[in-house]
């Protein structure tokens, strides 16, 4: 069994800052790439930021140079620095991560962390 745990989210005015964490637990035996994907009301969920084992990084052109995302292999966790937030970043935000047990490879997700950036 593995679970990922998110914290960090909130309501923030335009231009503020909020940090999303999340933390994977469970019998691991690694963790390939850790992501981070939003969804709102009646829109699939996209991608907003994932990173590889290495730390290579890739990001949603909407929030290229706002956002960052890194990750502690040793911890298991996984961050996303949210900047210059806007309106439009509102969304709950989800955590993914792809993880091999001992019994399987496949991905994981949080329960979510809500986000809302007020005007």
């Amino acid at each position: 069994q593995v679970q990922l745990a998110e914290s960090g989210g909130g309501l923030v005015q335009a231009g503020g800052s909020l940090r999303l964490s999340c933390a994977a637990s469970g019998r691991i035996l690694s963790i390939n790439t850790m992501g981070w994907y939003r969804q709102t009301l009646g829109k699939q969920r996209e991608l907003v930021a994932d990173i590889t084992h290495g730390g290579t990084t890739n990001y949603a052109d909407s929030v290229k140079g706002r956002f960052t995302i890194s990750r502690d292999n040793a911890k298991n966790t996984v961050n996303l620095q949210m900047n210059s937030l806007k309106p439009e970043d509102t969304a709950v935000y989800y955590c993914n991560a792809d993880v091999r047990t001992i019994y399987l490879f496949r991905g994981y997700w949080g329960q979510g962390t809500q986000v809302t950036v007020s005007s």
